[in-house]
């Protein structure tokens, strides 16, 4: 898939105000500075789409863009959160955990794990939640730049195999670097090949 337009379309913190769910939708959600700002730059070819920041949690909103007018990307606040307060992180996974669950054209949700990390619990304890309610995911290893390719594979098998004590089959993994484009046309067949069989 060649991405040749990436538009912004809102921000809500209100599940009725989205775009209709007319058009296949993919979630990108992770703890927060899993370097999901760069990572979304990165896959549409458009430097400041989602804003990047020094400050985790900086995604407090559901951002919609619309991609090649035919599909959203859905940039969607990290987990684990620096510097909230209780009732509004609260209030936050709520609204998360309902837009995820009850969005009808929600096609897969892209969890973002720091390959340069052992695994963490929120990020399993996020992923069994998804298994639970049945919701499809793909696992998507973020900043493969910053180390040797081998640990980068240690770590993942760490983390599949954590995930396989409550998973039959662990879902598909997809290694990326925001740096040098690395895994940009996986992850983008992947949507383009799931976008194929949407019907409304």
């Amino acid at each position: 898939m060649i991405v040749k337009s990436a538009e912004f379309v809102c921000s809500n913190t209100q599940i009725s105000k989205l775009p209709p769910p007319e058009k296949p939708e993919y979630a990108f959600i992770g703890r927060s500075n899993v370097g999901k700002s760069s990572l979304i730059n990165m896959l549409t070819n458009k430097k400041g789409l989602a804003k990047t920041s020094q400050t985790p949690g900086k995604t407090q909103l559901i951002n919609h863009f619309l991609i090649n007018e035919n599909w959203y990307l859905v940039d969607l606040p990290g987990y684990g959160y620096a510097r909230i307060s209780k009732s509004k992180k609260e209030d936050w996974d709520k609204f998360i955990r309902t837009y995820l669950d009850k969005r009808e054209s929600l096609q897969c949700v892209l969890v973002l794990i720091d390959s340069r990390l052992e695994p963490q619990k929120i990020d399993l304890a996020f992923c069994n939640w998804l298994g639970e309610k049945g919701l499809p995911f793909v696992l998507v290893f973020t900043k493969a730049d910053k180390q040797s390719g081998l640990k980068t594979d240690q770590n993942i098998a760490k983390f599949k195999k954590a995930l396989s004590a409550t998973f039959e089959e662990v879902p598909t993994c997809y290694v990326t670097s925001s740096e040098n484009k690395l895994g940009k046309d996986e992850v983008l067949g992947f949507i383009d090949e799931v976008n194929k069989g949407f019907t409304m």
